[in-house]
């Protein structure tokens, strides 16, 4: 891919700067219904379960999501290695 065609992909994102930080999440609740699924991010803390963003998509993009996802995970482990999942033995908070 030559250099215009990398710069006609570019495209421009405006954030607020909270936005532009990003949120942590290490839970997430789905749930769907025939025009969209929602998609919880939470943040599982001492305190309990907080929602970080709330995500409404359609199936359609659902789809979408999972693929890009697919393909960056493939070349995210191509370049550093296999994630490995590990299941905690205990999800409670000490």
């Amino acid at each position: 891919m030559d250099d215009t065609q990398k710069k006609s992909k570019q495209i421009q994102i405006k954030a607020n700067e909270e936005i532009s930080q990003g949120r942590y999440s290490n839970s997430m609740f789905i749930a769907h219904g025939p025009e969209e699924f929602i998609i919880d991010w939470l943040l599982n803390s001492p305190t309990g379960a907080h929602l970080v963003s709330r995500i409404i998509v359609t199936p359609g993009h659902v789809k979408r999501i999972i693929s890009a996802l697919s393909d960056n995970l493939k070349k995210h482990e191509e370049k550093f290695g296999e994630v490995k999942l590990t299941e905690p033995p205990d999800q409670k908070f000490h």
